[in-house]
């Protein structure tokens, strides 16, 4: 008999054993206008375009001339990952605190990433420590904006421009957020989004792909939703590339479209609350928010955090947060799992082993993945505590709760001053 994996779950069924003093994503605020939509393709009998509708709404939205709706994020990066075209071993540079979904794409393509680290304090990568990993072997910058916060763009895109290399954003939890009046997913050549139903814009799934670039948005369509198959005359299909069938459903479009409807108006209130809470906790000695950079007009947070200073408390981080969760801080807990040098456990094994592409043709040098190589992240994650149940449900009296509980938690560990 085989065993039994502990497999990870997703959307409402992650959240439903979720208990707490503080709001639940589940169930999401729907669009008033989702049945309206999904009544239309069913009426239709299934001959609606609703997902060119939905594509063009959100352009229009975001001010961009292509918008390719996608099952989601993870499919949309991939899509990308392929479009691009670039070799077998050539290098990605990316994000190391992110989600898989970041980088199986360019693992699938046989791409090799190369985790830069993070800026000490922080989530994101920057110029600064993108410009060490850079070879003759690089070939694109994929950003994450973690948690919905910004990576600092216009130095990061200045440094692809002097090495002539590619930027694009996994924008899956940024939504609607702004860098200097522009919005996150529009900073670069492309932006991929995420709809699943826990994320900022939640959908039942879905996802999708922004860009100004013509030729991009061709390629995408034919290798993500075409299956890279050309028509032939007196013949049919001729598949010339290895394609997906990437394409976001009609009844997923009705909801997304619904949802965009009222999506800005949730992440204007997200920016007000997580501003509200990130200066409330900010005043616990000891505590440490996320930064808000200056440079965002709109945080889209999707996840607020904290890092604690281990030498004010006599118990561990991971003590220190299931006190949290007990206390009523629904969704409290550690994310060491989020950086993907020791999360994906395959990449090390395979650049030990030289399995393809790590074999050397077609990788030029040897590589490691281990918490080593990212300091940074890894000090980071290491005292760091998120909950993943902020959303547009919270309001002012909320973050006093949460500030409430967390200073009650501090005060019952912190260590007696001498």
């Amino acid at each position: 008999m085989s065993k039994k994996i502990d497999r990870e779950i997703y959307g409402a069924a992650a959240f439903k054993d979720f208990k707490g003093s503080l709001p639940n994503p589940f169930p999401r605020e729907m669009g008033p206008n989702c049945m309206k939509y999904l009544q239309e393709v069913v009426e239709s009998g299934l001959t609606i375009d609703m997902v060119t509708r939905f594509e063009q709404a959100f352009a229009k939205e975001y001010g961009v001339k292509h918008c390719i709706a996608t099952p989601g994020c993870t499919a949309g990066l991939a899509v990308l990952a392929s479009a691009f075209g670039f070799n077998p071993g050539d290098e990605i540079i990316v994000s190391p605190i992110t989600d898989y979904g970041t980088v199986m794409g360019l693992i699938r393509e046989n791409y090799i990433p190369v985790f830069a680290d993070t800026e000490h304090g922080t989530v994101n990568i920057s110029a600064e420590t993108i410009a060490p990993c850079i070879t003759d072997r690089t070939r694109a910058i994929l950003v994450v904006h973690k948690t919905g916060i910004i990576c600092d763009m216009d130095p990061i895109n200045a440094l692809a421009e002097k090495h002539g290399l590619i930027v694009y954003e996994d924008t899956c939890q940024a939504v609607f957020g702004e860098y200097k009046g522009r919005l996150a997913g529009t900073l670069s050549k492309a932006g991929a989004f995420s709809f699943d139903a826990e994320k900022t814009m939640g959908s039942d799934v879905g996802g999708c792909i922004v860009t100004d670039d013509d030729d991009l948005t061709e390629r995408i369509r034919f290798i993500g939703q075409s299956r890279g198959a050309e028509m032939e005359p007196h013949f049919g299909r001729k598949h010339v590339t290895l394609g997906y069938a990437y394409r976001m459903s009609n009844s997923t479009a009705a909801i997304s479209l619904g949802q965009l409807e009222i999506a800005h108006r949730q992440v204007v209130h997200r920016d007000r609350m997580i501003r509200l809470l990130t200066e409330l906790i900010g005043e616990i000695p000891g505590i440490t928010p996320l930064p808000i950079p200056d440079y965002m007009n709109v945080y889209s947070c999707w996840m607020f955090g904290i890092n604690i200073d281990q030498s004010q408390f006599k118990c561990s981080v991971e003590e220190f947060a299931k006190q949290l969760s007990d206390a009523g801080i629904t969704g409290a807990g550690m994310g060491e799992y989020y950086l993907m040098p020791i999360a994906c456990t395959f990449l090390d094994k395979n650049a030990k082993n030289r399995v393809y592409p790590y074999s050397i043709p077609p990788a030029s040098r040897e590589y490691s993945y281990n918490a080593d190589t990212c300091p940074n992240a890894r000090n980071f994650l290491k005292t760091f505590i998120r909950w993943s149940t902020f959303c547009e449900k919270y309001q002012p009296e909320h973050c006093y709760l949460a500030t409430k509980i967390v200073n009650s938690v501090v005060e019952q560990n912190r260590v007696a001053q001498k």
